[in-house]
C-alpha cells in the first residue's frame, strides 16, 4: 500500500460527523433554542447580549474570503433620484423634500446563490440595492426583486444559506436551488413557503434588470420633523414593465451568454436608453399596526396593494456605467443600518439581524474598518469622526481624536438641537428576555395561497413546472413527499400537479384554514409597464434575395419606436438584396439564438427568405421563438417560412394585403413596404412581451 502522507495529514484535520448530544456554542456551551433571537418580548428588538446569535452570525459572515457570501454575482450602475413632491408630511429625510434636487445613487443588482463566475439567468432571488448619496449622509435601501423573504428571524439565516449553497461534499450545484439540502430545509421550515412560491414563479428569472421590480422587504419607519412615526414599505417599479424569461430559454442563455443580464444593463446605458424606476411606498399609520391579519414585522408577508395602495413618491434613472468593475461594483458596501434622519427601523427580527450582519461582513470582505473610504462608498456629506488608524486608512490625521476635548476647540462637536442630527425613534420597549416567536408570526400558508390564487393560468403552469424540475432533482424521496405535503396546505390542486410530475403519492388536502383571496397586483399580467417597445431586441432573419424595401422600412419603423433591430443571416458580412445591393449583416445565425432576442421578423423576397426554410439554424430560431411565446412577424414570402413550422390552429394571412394578427403572430403576404397596419399590430405584439395562449407555447 502506498504511504500517502498527505492523506494522513488531511485525516488529522477531518471533522467527524456530528456526535450525539446537544447543539453547543463554539465554547462548548449547550444551546436550548436556535430558531429565535433573544428579544425583549416576543415582538421586541433583538438584544446584543444574545451571545449565541452573535457568534452564529459572526462565524457565518466570515465564511467567505473575499467574495460575498451571498450576492456575489452582480452588476451595477450610477444614476440619480428625484422626488415628485415634498414628503415632509411623513418623513424629514432631506432627499425626499425638494423635487428640484437630484440625489446621486449607485445601484447593484445581483443573484444570491451563485459564485462570482456563475451565470446571470439562473433561477434565484435578485438583489436590488440602492445607495443614496444624500446631503445628510449615505442611505442604503438594500432590497430584492421579491417583497418577502424565506425566514422570519435572522438567526436562521446561516442555516438557510448553508442549505441553499452548493452541497458541501461536491460543491454542486452552482447557482441553483434544485438540490436536496435546500428542499430539506424548506420542507422542515414552513415559514419559507410564501417565498418559495415567488421563487418558483417567473419572477426568479427576470428578462432584464431594467424590467425587474425591487422591494425593501421589511417594514421600516418614516419619522417626520414632529417625531411622528409611520410604517413604510418600499417598492421600485420599472418604467419598462416587469418581464421575465421562461425556464427553457433561461437555461440556454446560460450557455449562449452567461452575462445576459449584465450585458443588457451595460449596453442599454451605453446606448442612452437609461433604465428608470419609480419609487413607491405603502404607508401605515402607527395606530393601525394591528389591523391586519398578519404581523407587519414579519418579513415573510406582504401588505396587499388592495389593502394599502402603493403611493409613488419619486423616480430613479441610471445613466452611467462604472469605470472599473472591481473598484466600484465589487467594492461597494451596502448596509441596512445606513439610514438618515427621517428613516428608522422596526423590531422586525430579520431586519435587526441584518443591521448587525452587514457591517460585520464588510469588515472581513474589505479588509478592515476603513471600507467607507473606498471611493464608491464615500458619502458626499462631510465626514467628521474620531475613528483613527486601522487597515487601509487613507487619511493623514492631525489633531485630537477624542470627545469631548478642549485642545481641538471641542471639534467635532455633538450636533445641537437644530433638528438635523439623527435621533432614534422613541419607541417604548419592555418584556421578558425570551427566545420565542410571536404568535402573530405563525400563519405560514395564507399568503402563499394568496400568491397562487393571484396567478394567471400560464403563470400557474410555469410554477408547477418549476416545482417539478426542482423537486425532480432531489434524490431523497422523503424530502419530495414532505414538500408536496406542505404544498397541499397552500392548494391541493397545486400539490396534486406537482406530485404527479415527481412520482410521489398525492397528499391528502391540507386544512382549509386560510381565506381564498387574490391580489391581482401580484400577477405579471398587470405589470406590463408603459407598453412601449423601447430596447426590445428584434431579430430580422435574412438571406440573399431579401426584399430590400421591406427590410429597410421595417428596421426604420421599429428603430424609430426604440427597438434594437439586428439583421441575422446564415453567414457574416452581407447578403445580396432583391435590388442587387448588398445589405449588411449584424450577426451570423450560428453565433446567436432565439433566446437572446425578444421577437423575430421574417421579411420576404422573391428568392431570399424562403431559402431559410432549408437552414436548420434558422428553423430552430423561429421554432424556439414560437414555443417560447415570443412575437413573430412575417411579410410576403416570409409567411411561407412560418407556415413551414406547421403551427396547428394558428391563423396566418393568405390573401394579398391582408394583415392577420393571431396570438402574437402577425402576418401579411404583401410584397414591398410593410403597411402601417402591420407595423402597428407587430409593435403591439412586441409590447405584450409574451403570448401564452398560443398553441404549443410552453416554458
Amino acid at each position: 500500500m502506498t504511504d500517502d502522507r498527505k492523506e494522513r495529514q488531511r485525516e488529522a484535520y477531518r471533522a467527524a460527523e456530528p456526535a450525539e448530544g446537544p447543539l453547543t456554542t463554539d465554547q462548548g456551551v449547550a444551546v436550548d433554542h436556535s430558531d429565535d433571537s433573544l428579544s425583549a418580548g416576543d415582538r421586541g428588538p433583538t438584544l446584543m447580549e444574545d451571545f449565541h446569535f452573535r457568534e452564529k452570525l459572526t462565524h457565518f459572515d466570515h465564511e467567505r474570503i473575499p467574495e460575498r457570501v451571498v450576492h456575489a454575482r452582480g452588476a451595477g450602475a450610477y444614476g440619480y433620484f428625484e422626488p415628485y413632491e415634498s414628503c415632509a408630511e411623513f418623513t424629514r429625510a432631506a432627499f425626499l423634500q425638494d423635487p428640484s434636487v437630484r440625489t446621486p445613487v449607485f445601484v447593484r443588482f445581483s443573484t444570491v446563490q451563485g459564485a462570482r463566475g456563475s451565470a446571470d439567468t439562473v433561477r434565484d432571488v435578485r438583489g436590488f440595492a440602492t445607495k443614496f448619496y444624500t446631503s445628510e449622509g449615505n442611505y442604503d435601501l438594500v432590497g430584492n426583486n421579491m417583497p418577502v423573504f424565506f425566514i422570519q428571524d435572522g438567526i436562521k439565516f446561516p442555516d438557510f444559506v448553508h442549505a441553499l449553497k452548493p452541497e458541501p461534499h461536491n460543491e454542486i450545484p452552482t447557482g441553483a436551488s434544485a438540490h436536496d439540502t435546500l428542499w430539506d430545509f424548506v420542507s422542515l421550515q414552513p415559514e419559507t413557503m410564501h417565498m418559495i412560491m415567488w421563487l418558483m414563479s417567473d419572477r426568479a428569472i427576470p428578462r432584464s434588470y431594467r424590467m425587474m421590480q425591487g422591494f425593501g422587504v421589511h417594514t421600516f419607519r418614516f419619522v417626520n420633523a414632529r417625531g411622528k412615526g409611520t410604517f413604510v414599505k418600499f417598492h421600485w417599479k420599472p418604467r419598462l414593465g416587469v418581464h421575465s424569461l421562461v425556464w427553457d430559454e433561461a437555461q440556454e442563455c446560460q450557455g449562449r451568454d452567461p452575462d445576459f443580464n449584465r450585458r443588457d444593463l451595460w449596453t442599454a446605458i451605453e446606448s442612452g436608453e437609461y433604465p428608470e424606476y419609480e419609487l413607491g411606498v405603502q404607508l401605515v399609520a402607527e395606530e393601525d399596526e394591528f389591523t391586519f391579519d398578519f404581523d407587519l414585522l414579519d418579513a415573510t408577508k406582504i401588505i396587499p396593494e388592495e389593502q394599502v395602495p402603493v403611493r409613488p413618491i419619486g423616480r430613479m434613472v441610471l445613466d452611467r456605467n462604472p469605470h472599473n468593475f472591481f473598484a466600484e461594483t465589487e467594492q461597494v458596501a451596502f448596509h441596512t443600518a445606513n439610514v438618515v434622519p427621517g428613516i428608522d427601523f422596526t423590531n422586525d427580527p430579520l431586519l435587526q439581524a441584518r443591521n448587525f450582519s452587514y457591517l460585520d461582513t464588510q469588515l472581513i470582505r474589505l479588509g478592515g474598518p476603513n471600507f467607507a473610504q473606498i471611493p464608491v462608498n464615500r458619502p458626499v456629506a462631510p465626514v467628521r469622526t474620531n475613528q483613527r488608524d486601522g487597515l487601509h486608512q487613507s487619511a493623514i490625521h492631525t489633531g485630537t481624536s477624542y470627545s469631548p476635548n478642549s485642545l481641538g476647540g471641542g471639534c467635532p462637536a455633538i450636533a445641537g438641537p437644530d433638528g438635523y442630527a439623527f435621533s432614534h425613534y422613541a419607541e417604548r420597549v419592555d418584556g421578558a428576555k425570551i427566545r420565542k416567536r410571536s404568535a402573530s408570526f405563525q400563519d405560514h400558508y395564507s399568503q402563499a395561497a394568496l400568491f397562487w390564487n393571484s396567478m394567471s393560468a400560464w403563470e400557474r403552469r410555469h410554477i408547477v413546472d418549476a416545482f417539478r424540475f426542482e423537486l425532480g432533482k432531489v434524490g431523497t424521496v422523503e424530502i419530495r413527499e414532505r414538500t408536496v405535503g406542505e404544498l397541499a396546505r397552500i392548494d391541493h390542486g397545486l400539490a396534486t400537479a406537482v406530485a404527479e410530475g415527481i412520482g410521489v403519492a398525492v397528499p391528502a388536502p391540507g386544512p382549509d384554514d386560510h381565506k381564498p383571496l387574490a391580489s391581482p397586483a401580484l400577477s405579471l399580467d398587470q405589470l406590463r409597464g408603459d407598453h412601449s417597445i423601447r430596447t426590445r431586441t428584434i431579430a430580422v432573419l435574412v438571406t440573399d434575395g431579401v426584399d430590400t424595401v421591406q427590410l429597410g422600412q421595417a428596421k426604420e419603423a421599429l428603430s424609430a419606436r426604440g427597438a434594437v433591430v439586428e439583421a441575422l443571416a446564415p453567414h457574416d458580412g452581407t447578403v445580396r438584396g432583391s435590388d442587387g445591393e448588398d445589405c449588411p449583416v449584424d450577426r451570423a445565425l450560428p453565433t446567436v439564438a432565439s433566446v437572446l432576442y425578444d421577437a423575430v421578423l421574417l421579411p420576404g423576397g422573391p428568392v431570399g427568405t424562403p431559402e431559410l426554410s432549408s437552414d436548420s439554424a434558422a428553423m430552430r430560431f423561429v421554432r424556439d421563438a414560437y414555443r417560447h411565446g415570443k412575437p413573430i412577424g412575417a411579410l410576403g414570402s416570409g409567411v411561407g417560412l412560418l407556415a413551414a413550422l406547421e403551427t396547428e390552429g394558428l391563423h396566418i394571412a393568405s390573401g394579398h394585403g391582408h394583415v392577420c394578427a393571431d396570438r402574437g403572430v402577425v402576418t401579411d403576404t404583401t410584397t414591398g413596404a410593410a403597411s402601417e397596419e402591420f407595423t402597428r399590430a407587430f409593435t403591439e405584439a412586441v409590447a405584450a412581451h409574451r403570448h401564452w395562449d398560443r398553441p404549443a407555447a410552453r416554458c
